[in-house]
């Protein structure tokens, strides 16, 4: 059984391990985390085990089969199950009733994730947010990465563009022009998280910025003309 260590870094337990689940515990398992992952398939699991020694095959998801893995003592746990609908609900379902402070599930549809809302768990649309995210890399060659926050609210990392090196944050006046804030810059590998209205632009350096993804849209338009 699963049992939370004395470190204070919080848990994860990853229920399934497609593409997603597999990639979420390996991504988790490098950067430290201690993890707990279930999957119904033994050669996933067992390439897991490599990467966390609580690694178990369970042909069950009922609540006493999850109990017994110790899956509630973990802070997150993350249902990755997403094509099969009814067997996300009700392993959602059983997370949630064993008490874990956070239920995460994947959804494939509106409806799916409504479902998984109304049950008391986060919705997460990974094919959804890897399309946005895709879209706005190919909208504009300068976007080097895309996160949508909310409706009204994106951050994107941004190649400057040529017409601006040599002139100041002032000077140029993105949150005048597009409605954009610059939140940090990074100037040869160098992050600078306070951007002074008189710093000069440089070539090369990379711009994280935050706004509307009208706004985010036409600063990609502007930068791409001559």
């Amino acid at each position: 059984m699963f049992n939370k260590s004395k470190k204070e870094k919080d848990t994860y337990g990853i229920v399934g391990l497609g593409r997603f689940g597999y990639a979420l515990a390996i991504e988790l398992a490098t950067s430290g985390a201690d993890l707990l992952v279930l999957d119904r398939d033994e050669e996933k699991v067992r390439e897991l085990r490599e990467y966390t020694e609580s690694a178990y095959v369970v042909k069950s998801l009922d609540k006493k089969s999850l109990s017994e893995t110790g899956i509630q003592n973990c802070d997150v746990a993350v249902v990755c199950i997403g094509e099969q609908m009814d067997t996300s609900i009700l392993t959602t379902l059983n997370l949630v009733s064993l008490g874990i402070p956070t239920v995460i599930s994947k959804a494939t549809s509106i409806e799916h994730g409504e479902i998984l809302e109304k049950l008391g768990a986060e919705v997460v649309y990974p094919e959804h947010d890897m399309a946005v995210r895709l879209a706005h890399r190919l909208e504009a060659s300068r976007t080097l990465d895309f996160i949508q926050l909310s409706e009204k609210l994106n951050i994107s990392k941004f190649l400057i563009p040529e017409r601006i090196v040599g002139k100041t944050v002032l000077s140029v006046n993105l949150r005048g022009r597009f409605g954009i804030n610059i939140i940090a810059l990074e100037n040869n590998g160098a992050l600078i998280e306070t951007v002074a209205p008189d710093y000069v632009f440089e070539k090369g350096d990379i711009m994280f910025v935050s706004g509307s993804k009208e706004g985010l849209n036409r600063l990609a338009e502007w930068s791409e003309k001559a």
